[in-house]
């Protein structure tokens, strides 16, 4: 081939691919290409059939173009050939693109084979064709791409499921944090109500022991005399002060296992439990606790329970929590109202009835009520209406999980603006 021709032809050739892989002006295209021109992409829906379907190729490559980072491209030409008469040229390039997309580097290696035909001193393109290469020589039907692909999003799936895993590990780990943050939280509300409540058997247990004490000192007096009838009946005053020493032994000793039953992790076992015991125990409890920390507030308690529930199928542990979280409630809504207004008589109730099937547990106050627009919200995680540095958010949503999905019953609540909340557990009777 004449060294002009050839050079005609590959400056024409080189205008063909820059109008591919560069941001050139698509008119250029028509002084070297065929009208009619055919041709199909690396895409089944890239196809070519004249030159308006090619500059809209075109087009939509230097469109999508402009969202790619770092886009760079290297070719070479692997093969020429030319017809006997050199009036007709095949050339077939290898491309290696490159490009970052979405932040993630892509290389891709892209083949185009040319057909040129030479008519009226000029080169024109007639027909073209774009392909992927496979990287493994002899896969003609792409196994081993499809191998290595499988391969690749299979390593990536592994990996996403080890975040996901070290992800849930974590939150579980958190979240055994905060419930057990609430736990003692509530704890140290009722830290002064538990030593008030210690400190009453306590007091009965010195008193008829120092009484007793005296007790023996004038039973020895009698026996020293030979009074015996005298001497046995001494005796048996102190055998009815040593079981009221065991009497208020036990109460303290019980109250101390209460509260380390509550800030222990649930065993998740249910046992039959006195529902009217350990309700009138938190309410003590707490309202001994607010009274330490504020001495000025008062409250009328008003108890009403049903005697003929018996003991209740429950995690006593849970339930506690549960009781003793809406009690706090109340009587934080109560003493708030008290702030407002100086005649304000608070009032907290708790009361139990056995229904049908189920037993029913209400606390009520005569607080402010819940507004309207937070009612729903009430049960959610880490929401709460109480000042920063007041309330974790958890209690009422760590209650609603305890009664509902631990123990299959209901927490619903009632409240009316300016008078009052009253929170209700209904709880299944069912072993």
């Amino acid at each position: 081939m004449e060294k002009n021709k050839e050079k005609d032809l590959l400056d024409t050739y080189k205008l063909w691919i820059d109008s591919f892989m560069e941001d050139c002006p698509t008119d250029q295209l028509d002084s070297i290409t065929s009208t009619d021109i055919m041709g199909y992409g690396t895409t089944t829906d890239e196809k070519v059939f004249g030159i308006k379907d090619l500059k809209a190729l075109c087009q939509i490559g230097q469109e999508q173009r402009q969202s790619l980072e770092d886009y760079s491209y290297q070719s070479k030409i692997i093969k020429k050939q030319y017809s006997h008469h050199t009036d007709t040229a095949v050339i077939v390039s290898e491309f290696d693109v490159r490009f970052k997309s979405n932040a993630i580097k892509t290389e891709l290696a892209l083949r185009i084979s040319t057909v040129l035909f030479y008519e009226e001193n000029q080169w024109r393109i007639i027909h073209w064709h774009g392909s992927v290469g496979v990287e493994t020589d002899g896969d003609t039907w792409h196994q081993d791409e499809w191998k290595r692909d499988n391969e690749r999003l299979q390593r990536k799936v592994d990996e996403q499921t080890l975040a996901l895993k070290t992800s849930l590990k974590n939150l579980k780990a958190t979240q055994s944090q905060l419930i057990q943050s609430e736990k003692m939280a509530s704890l140290g509300e009722l830290t002064a109500g538990i030593a008030h409540e210690i400190q009453n058997p306590l007091n009965f247990v010195n008193n008829f022991s120092e009484v007793s004490n005296e007790l023996v000192d004038e039973m020895n007096e009698e026996l020293d005399k030979g009074d015996l009838e005298e001497a046995k009946a001494i005796s048996l005053d102190i055998k009815q002060n040593l079981e009221k020493i065991n009497h208020h032994g036990k109460r303290a000793d019980n109250i101390v296992k209460g509260m380390l039953q509550h800030s222990r992790s649930s065993s998740g076992t249910k046992e039959p439990t006195d529902i009217n015991a350990l309700a009138d125990e938190y309410l003590r409890l707490a309202y001994h606790g607010l009274r330490a920390k504020d001495k000025s507030f008062n409250a009328e308690l008003i108890t009403d329970f049903d005697k003929t529930i018996g003991k209740v199928n429950v995690i006593p542990q849970d339930m506690g929590r549960v009781i003793l979280n809406l009690i706090t409630n109340a009587f934080y809504a109560v003493n708030e109202k008290k702030q407002q207004e100086k005649d304000f008589k608070p009032s907290v109730s708790v009361t139990t009835k056995k229904m049908g099937g189920h037993v029913e547990i209400k606390v009520t106050d005569n607080g402010n009520g819940i507004p309207k627009k937070v009612l729903d919200k009430i049960f959610q995680p880490f929401f709460t209406t109480k000042p920063t540095g007041q309330g974790t958010g958890l209690g009422l949503s760590m209650s609603y999980d305890i009664v509902t999905k631990g123990h299959g019953g209901e927490l619903k609540v009632e409240t009316k603006d300016g008078e009052g909340t009253t929170f209700c557990i209904n709880l299944p009777l069912t072993n």
